[in-house]
């Protein structure tokens, strides 16, 4: 099969394979979702990128979470930028009250996605507050690739959080009515055990902090712990309501905290509009990244060379794209964006490269995670129009061990592909 950029399809499971491997995911890694409608969630195949693109994708991720992380800090000091991020109004307030400095207290998880384009590597954006797939990049495939003996993983994200999270008990702060939600609490809690951590399972009003730390209360017991670990969407903590302790999601001494609330300001996909008026200089963005500008600086006649995002939008909701998405969604986009336009951005559209499939041609999306500042794995997904959404199917990320391949390219600066 034709490699496009350092990245292919590999061969796809046989029949028993394929059935093993699904049911090692349900049951051994704890995959609860592996079906979507009539639609399989599992990619019968891996994506497979060279050991050289790896290299590559791995720096600049890298590289883009330096400039993110200094680029949130500085926010954090400009209270009076915050309304540039389409952030609800209790959330701002509390950031505008937090003492940044305390924000820093525990590891930092960021996934970058990145896709082939004609022009070479682009991300599309960055997942700062509770990126997921922790169970594809790290169960699923070191699964794919016992199938595949002269291909490798290309790290363990899991794992490198249990190490990044300390030696516990880390309170694993998850939305427990939803199953997806859950199990990724339930597979982090298997992982941290084995390594001798303890994980504690919960909902975000179980934690209780005091000025010792934090612990959770479920039916009446009681276990304090050193870390949290938050699988909640930021942007729902205040509709917990005063009962619970969302405030100290924010910042809280005595305990660590990954990520902080305030990942969600760099999670916005109006960030890079904040960052311009910090006068920051952000050459990684630049060179990776797609230009981004609220919805009102786009010309009418240019507007089919722009994606309309929702500025807090996730798995690729109301990602609306003109050819991709329907007429009604772009309809819908467009009137929201006009009637509330801090709450959406538009981003410069760039054409995606498909790769040959077992499937047929497929749009594929290596999603890196940098965990405390270096990359270790990546979250592959594949689908067959281009744009990434809950339509998309899982793909292992395997690396090739030759670095006899093409060498690398850089889309053009401001380009990118428009995915979720």
């Amino acid at each position: 099969m034709p490699v496009t950029l350092g990245i292919s399809a590999g061969p796809a499971l046989a029949g028993d394979e394929f059935r093993e491997y699904r049911r090692r995911a349900i049951f051994a890694c704890g995959k609860l979702d592996p079906q979507n409608q009539d639609h399989s969630v599992l990619a019968q195949f891996p994506l497979v990128v060279s050991a050289s693109q790896w290299s590559v994708l791995c720096r600049a991720a890298e590289s883009l979470e330096v400039e993110l992380l200094d680029a949130e800090r500085r926010l954090l000091e400009r209270p009076d930028l915050l309304g540039l991020l389409g952030l609800p109004r209790k959330f701002a307030r509390e950031v505008r009250r937090i003492d940044a400095a305390a924000c820093d207290s525990g590891p930092r998880v960021t996934r970058y996605d990145f896709h082939p384009t004609a022009g070479g590597w682009a991300c599309s954006e960055a997942n700062c507050d509770v990126p997921g797939g922790y169970i594809e990049s790290s169960a699923l495939a070191a699964i794919m690739a016992e199938h595949h003996p002269a291909l490798e993983t290309c790290g363990d994200p899991a794992g490198a959080l249990c190490a990044a999270l300390g030696c516990g008990p880390v309170a694993l702060v998850h939305a427990t009515g939803y199953i997806d939600d859950a199990q990724v609490a339930a597979f982090l809690a298997r992982r941290l055990a084995a390594a001798g951590i303890e994980g504690v399972p919960c909902a975000p009003d179980h934690l209780r902090f005091d000025r010792d730390g934090a612990r959770v209360e479920i039916g009446g017991s009681a276990r304090a712990v050193r870390a949290v670990f938050r699988f909640f969407p930021a942007e729902w903590l205040p509709n917990l309501g005063r009962g619970a302790a969302w405030r100290r999601f924010f910042a809280s001494l005595g305990v660590a905290l990954c990520n902080p609330a305030t990942a969600l300001l760099s999670q916005s996909k109006r960030a890079p509009i904040a960052w311009q008026e910090l006068g920051l200089e952000t050459p990684a963005w630049r060179t990776w990244t797609p230009e981004v500008r609220d919805p009102r600086g786009v010309p009418r006649g240019e507007r089919d060379a722009w994606v309309l995002k929702p500025a807090l939008g996730r798995v690729g909701a109301m990602v609306s794209i003109e050819g991709v998405s329907s007429a009604r969604q772009m309809r819908s986009a467009r009137w929201w964006s006009r009637f509330l336009p801090r709450r959406w951005a538009a981003q410069r559209r760039f054409v995606a490269t498909p790769v040959n499939t077992p499937d047929g041609p497929r749009y594929p999306t290596v999603g890196v995670f940098v965990i405390d500042g270096r990359a270790a794995g990546a979250y592959g997904r594949v689908a067959a129009r281009p744009l990434i959404d809950w339509r998309a199917q899982d793909a292992p990320v395997l690396v090739a061990a030759s670095r006899d391949d093409a060498p690398a390219r850089v889309a053009p600066a401001r380009g990118g592909l428009h995915v979720a």
